[in-house]
């Protein structure tokens, strides 16, 4: 899970691509990035960090051009290193120059790595972005094929989730995998610029006239002659009969204010909470309480059905990063410490519903548990907002593997006296799919 950003045939391309890449920094931040073109270079910067630390008004005056792609990485494929930072940009010899950012996983990315380095293509990462990139210059420099015809190629042999911008120094070009399993969608400012990203709250801060969501197979072509869309055959390029959109965007990934697959994030994060009331008559409860922020509305919605009282019990400092995308176990580990805090005095004698968006590896849970039991609490009932993830994910969510999964591993009442909690639920599977239309 990755963030990206894309401004074209605007003269602030960069500063408004940072504040596109400043509102998706949920999405990643581990590092990132802009390529910007005046029309005649590329100007690249990419650091480790937050995007207000490395796009300081300073470095975005030297980042002049009328087209902007940006990025903010989650690592999943890749060590965290500034090599691996996103987007990457090729300049050849000969003239030409690209730049792709791109946020999912390939999954056959060795299989393709090694075909392109039989063909002398050599990589400087481990990353899936300059996978991408490299195969879109091999099949146009090399093969030559026109962009479209590259980008169709790499539909055709290139497998995972990629929702991915694409830029020459005066062109730009916007594709999603025939699964459409990330988000993408882009708008047109009122001067006619056009801008992409990764959720539509990053589009709303530059105000567009409309905004579409990017279909599964789409390449949307950004030129000096206008814009054009090719809608390759979806169906014919995916095994299945259906898209694949990640659930787990609407569960815990996109900010509450984004539109994600045709739906409001918000909207159906309380649909979650409704269901999960429906289902838990047996209890009767003091207070609802999220683990913020992206339980919230799992919570608003369980709090509405059940008319139990919502409260906001834990406090979050907002200063600290998403515990579940840091890199590493001891980072997250000290983060829940740094992060949550119980109101004084809020929970003593209290039975209460502590609802969260899921469990992954059951190690942050388990902390915020403990707080709140110190805290006095009488009883504490997990509800989560997911089903049991038993299962890795090869499409941008940082679970390589199963053995990190808590739930592949524990049943719900080897989990309940793990907790310490008084009783778990999750979403079912079933449930799930009636929140979500698609």
């Amino acid at each position: 899970m990755c963030g990206i950003i894309g401004i074209y045939n605007h003269e602030n391309a960069a500063e408004l691509a940072t504040l596109g890449l400043f509102a998706e920094q949920h999405r990643g931040q581990e590092s990132c990035g802009l390529a910007v073109s005046d029309g005649k270079v590329f100007r690249l910067r990419k650091r480790m960090g937050l995007v207000k630390e490395v796009f300081t008004p300073e470095k975005l005056e030297r980042l002049k051009g009328t087209i902007a792609i940006g990025h903010v990485r989650y690592p999943t494929k890749g060590k965290a290193s500034a090599d691996n930072s996103q987007p990457h940009v090729q300049e050849l010899l000969s003239g030409p120059a690209y730049a792709l950012a791109s946020n999912g996983d390939i999954t056959n990315y060795n299989y393709i790595r090694k075909q392109l380095r039989k063909k002398g293509v050599f990589f400087s990462s481990g990353n899936d972005g300059e996978l991408l990139l490299k195969y879109i210059v091999h099949e146009v420099e090399k093969e030559k094929k026109s962009i479209k015809e590259a980008i169709h190629s790499l539909m055709k042999y290139v497998k995972g989730a990629f929702s991915a911008v694409f830029a020459t120094r005066d062109s730009m070009y916007i594709f999603r995998d025939p699964y459409a399993i990330r988000p993408l969608v882009y708008g047109q400012l009122s001067n006619g610029s056009i801008a992409v990203a990764s959720e539509s709250c990053a589009l709303d801060i530059v105000a567009p006239k409309w905004v579409k969501e990017v279909q599964p197979a789409e390449l949307i072509k950004l030129t000096p002659k206008g814009i054009e869309s090719i809608q390759f055959n979806a169906k014919k390029l995916r095994a299945t009969e259906t898209v694949k959109h990640c659930v787990f965007e609407h569960i815990y990934f996109a900010r509450p204010d984004s539109i994600e697959f045709g739906e409001n994030v918000y909207e159906v994060r309380e649909k979650l909470g409704a269901m999960l009331a429906d289902n838990d008559a047996e209890i009767e409860p003091d207070v609802v309480v999220p683990v913020p922020d992206s339980a919230n509305f799992i919570a608003l919605g369980y709090a509405k059905r059940k008319g139990i009282p919502f409260e906001m019990g834990l406090i979050r400092n907002h200063y600290v990063g998403r515990t579940f995308i840091k890199p590493q176990q001891t980072i997250r580990d000290e983060s829940v410490k740094q992060k949550f805090n119980p109101l004084p005095n809020f929970f003593k004698g209290k039975k209460v519903v502590m609802v969260d968006d899921s469990i992954v590896r059951g190690t942050t849970i388990r902390k915020i548990v403990k707080l709140i039991l110190d805290s006095g609490a009488k009883e504490i009932h997990l509800r989560l907002g997911s089903p049991p993830v038993k299962h890795s994910c090869y499409y941008g969510i940082d679970t390589p593997t199963s053995k990190q999964l808590i739930a592949k591993h524990k049943s719900v009442l080897e989990i309940e006296k793990l907790f310490s909690v008084t009783s778990l639920k999750y979403m079912t599977t079933d449930d799930l799919r009636e929140c979500v239309e698609k």
